[in-house]
């Protein structure tokens, strides 16, 4: 059935066709009544819409993979200052990767940033996504230089932070337990049902913590080590965004996840969260931002883009609290970010772990030798 303004435009078609068509030479007359019935129809046709422009409000849609609050803040304050609309969904990076498969035929988004850097390596071996390298890369630290060539300009360097282990102090001194500091402490049993981490396969900063234990352990010690840290584990999250909330709440007593969640909930109000780098050595992401292959709505996704990367954009996360290092070096950071000075960081292969392959073998063997085990 047409709608009330369709169908009184289709009447008006109807009738112009008609008039036409009897019209035949009288509109050459001067005073052809014929000529003031089409310049009423032609007024009336014009008032119901026929004759006007269709809407093309800018828009661009999104997949964002950091803090919920650095995604909604970043999306609102770039239609602040543009104009331009905003549809952003918040997926963890495995999530929106599977997202950005299903959806390759007809993509149903632009741009896709924030979270762990590996799945977007991955997305851009499988031709997901399309080549961009800013005009302002002179502007950008050298590790979000080198994401950018490493996947031939598809994935650029957002911002870095490390893996670490946080705690709530509170917690674990009722139960008499001194605080982990290595990746050795957190098998003993004494830490039983007190270790929260998250789930490979859907979380990117999981698979960071998997391939850095890998790299810095050999693949076989570092499956046994995941075999007795899994006694002590109390549950595979979804994200990894949510073990600084699970230890600051005080749900559990440790949380293995970037060392900034843990700081952001410190400085929220929960002072008894605390975190440290692993003594041993520990991984780290460079977090990811990629333009999708065949999107609608290419321009204002660029714009989008380098806002994000502009010292702007960047300056949003501290602001929404989340507290990440920054790609771009042009502005002074928020003091709050915590620094890297001093973490041991392993030399971690982005170009290996985030190849497609590596990426789904490594993760299938954790669910077949770990995630399968008793509890």
């Amino acid at each position: 059935m047409l709608s009330q303004p369709t169908g009184a435009i289709f009447a008006i078609l109807v009738t112009l066709c008609e008039v036409f068509r009897h019209a035949k030479f009288s509109l050459l007359h001067k005073r052809s009544p014929m000529k003031k019935t089409l310049f009423k129809i032609s007024a009336l046709a014009i008032s119901a819409g026929l004759f006007a422009a269709p809407s093309m409000a800018q828009q661009v849609n999104a997949y964002c993979s950091t803090n919920q609050s650095w995604c909604e803040m970043a999306a609102s304050e770039f239609t602040k200052a543009t104009g331009i609309k905003v549809l952003q969904t918040r997926l963890a990076t495995g999530e929106a990767l599977a997202r950005l498969k299903a959806e390759a035929a007809n993509p149903k988004t632009d741009i896709w940033w924030g979270g762990t850097g590996d799945p977007f390596l991955q997305a851009a071996e499988e031709k997901l996504l399309d080549a961009y390298r800013p005009a302002y890369m002179n502007d950008l630290y050298d590790w979000s230089v080198r994401q950018y060539d490493m996947s031939g300009n598809m994935v650029g360097g957002f911002y870095t932070s490390a893996i670490g282990i946080g705690w709530n102090t509170d917690v674990l001194k009722k139960k008499n337990l001194a605080p982990p500091k290595c990746w050795a402490d957190l098998t003993d049993a004494k830490y039983k049902g007190e270790v929260e981490t998250a789930n490979p396969g859907s979380s990117g900063g999981a698979y960071t913590i998997v391939a850095g234990l890998i790299q810095l352990m050999g693949e076989d010690k570092a499956f046994d080590y995941m075999k007795r840290l899994h006694k002590n584990v109390t549950q595979y999250t979804k994200s990894s965004n949510a073990q600084a909330k699970t230890v600051a709440r005080g749900e559990v007593g440790i949380g293995i996840s970037f060392i900034f969640g843990f700081d952001e909930e410190r400085l929220a109000g929960f002072p008894s969260v605390a975190a440290v780098a692993p003594c041993e050595g520990t991984s780290y992401e460079v977090g990811g931002i990629a333009l999708i292959k065949g999107s609608r709505n290419g321009a204002d996704a660029r714009k989008y883009y380098d806002w994000l990367m502009s010292p702007v954009g960047q300056g949003i996360g501290a602001k929404a609290n989340s507290l990440q290092n920054p790609a771009n070096k042009t502005f002074k950071q928020d003091p709050k970010i915590p620094t890297m000075d001093g973490v041991k960081l392993i030399n971690y292969d982005f170009k290996k772990y985030g190849a497609a392959a590596e990426r789904k073998r490594i993760i299938e063997k954790w669910e077949k030798e770990i995630n399968s085990l008793p509890r």
